[in-house]
């Protein structure tokens, strides 16, 4: 059996495997986004890898090349699970903000002002002002967006199947139709930052030097677009054709 084995042997088991940690990390970067390394996913499919030899007993009835597959992709998994855009608090912050902001764009059927959403939230201005500013302008998408309503990762769905990956909806001409309209009826300031910061490539203090405001504040407001547009985005989301 291959539990305990040590020196050479073990590194030929490794460097023999190697292959298979590499195919796999590419088939799983189709279905990711482009913010994700794929040295990244093979780096921890090696540990993954390494804890297959260590781990494997033959007198279970198992190939090695099954179980090693299982630790790897779940070690890559549990990578990019980690390496997750944005911490718990972070998204604690932005989805509080989300909500107010969706119950009151369905209650005015306008976007609502920032002390309409303080209000909302139960909060004077400069406390919301500062849960903004937790928010860090957290990512449009996150993983858990995209599970099925049994609670299925889809990370666990569409890392090894052939249906259409998450990320291919979400480059599909009708999320984009949806952003787009989304985009086109934030406050102007914010439309402004999101065009200065997503397509002139501009740095957060050189859209506060455009806008007059502090770094900080233009933290802020991203932050709150970026809520908004998810708020937007939450009803296409439920049926995105």
């Amino acid at each position: 059996m291959y539990a305990g084995v040590q020196g050479s042997d073990k590194d030929d088991l490794v460097r023999n495997y190697l292959p298979l940690v590499k195919r796999i990390a590419y088939h799983m970067m189709t279905r990711l986004p482009a913010c994700v390394e794929v040295d990244d996913l093979v780096q921890a499919g090696l540990l993954g890898l390494l804890d297959a030899v260590e781990r494997f007993d033959d007198e279970q009835g198992a190939h090695f090349e099954t179980y090693a597959t299982q630790r790897v992709r779940g070690a890559m998994l549990d990578e990019l699970r980690d390496a997750d855009w944005a911490s718990r608090n972070v998204r604690r912050a932005g989805r509080q903000i989300e909500n107010a902001i969706h119950v009151l764009q369905q209650r005015h059927k306008r976007p609502p002002s920032e002390q309409e959403i303080a209000e909302e939230m139960g909060m004077d201005i400069q406390a919301y002002f500062e849960l903004l500013s937790d928010a860090r302008g957290a990512q449009l998408v996150y993983y858990e967006d995209l599970h099925d309503s049994d609670g299925d990762d889809f990370l666990e769905r569409f890392a090894d199947n052939h249906t259409q990956a998450p990320f291919d909806v979400l480059a599909s001409r009708h999320f984009k139709g949806a952003l787009a309209q989304a985009v086109g009826i934030l406050p102007e300031r914010e439309k402004q930052l999101m065009g200065m910061y997503y397509e002139q490539e501009m740095n957060f203090k050189e859209i506060g030097a455009v806008l007059g405001v502090s770094e900080s504040r233009v933290c802020q407001l991203h932050s709150q677009a970026i809520a908004r547009l998810r708020g937007r985005l939450r009803d296409w989301s439920a049926n995105p054709e």
